[in-house]
């Protein structure tokens, strides 16, 4: 097999029902996920510490899904079952909502960084959200899978806290935007105080 083919040297590619040029949205928005897919897995070479186990082995469950993510969004105009379905979003919330509880309360803003691990998972949430903002453009544009838009909207909060969740492992304290107003509450203290 050669790595090359030359088929794209026109500056077109090969999509699941036809060619689009390379600039095209929907490649747009595969690609950048690829991108966020590579940020992924150089944050991975970081947390190979036994105390990131966890966090290791969804990452990597997590590129599996992000693969399956670009495969969908990679299928023009044919009648294909998607691969990406609601229970990978409802994975990404259980996990949330998990790792929310091994960080400290968070109450404003905070800069993305920290440890370099953490800076990495940041760096991979940036990419993350600007995958989505792709798809979204998309989504405006043609058919596609819209639980790809879920998934992604859902990894940007994963990597948020996670990367949280790191620094607070390494004893690392995140940093707090210094101009940021209290913008986190508790939802049973925004509760009584609407009551």
């Amino acid at each position: 097999m050669k790595l090359y083919t030359k088929t794209g040297d026109k500056g077109q590619t090969s999509l699941v029902g036809g060619r689009v040029d390379k600039n095209d949205v929907r490649v747009e928005a595969y690609g950048t996920i690829d991108e966020a897919n590579s940020v992924i897995g150089w944050a991975m070479t970081l947390l190979q510490d036994e105390k990131f186990r966890d966090i290791y082995e969804e990452l990597q469950r997590i590129q599996h899904e992000l693969f399956d993510c670009g495969g969908d969004l990679a299928i023009v105009g044919e009648k294909m079952p998607y691969k990406v379905k609601a229970d990978m979003v409802t994975f990404l919330e259980e996990r949330i909502d998990a790792y929310i509880q091994q960080a400290p309360p968070l109450e404003r803003f905070i800069l993305p960084g920290g440890s370099p691990q953490a800076a990495a998972l940041h760096m991979a949430r940036t990419v993350t959200r600007r995958a989505e903002r792709c798809v979204v453009a998309l989504m405006k544009q043609q058919q596609t899978n819209e639980v790809v838009l879920q998934y992604m909207n859902r990894l940007s909060d994963y990597l948020f806290a996670i990367a949280r969740v790191v620094n607070a492992r390494l004893h690392v304290k995140d940093v707090e935007y210094e101009r940021s107003a209290i913008v986190f509450r508790d939802k049973n203290e925004k509760k009584g105080e609407s009551e």
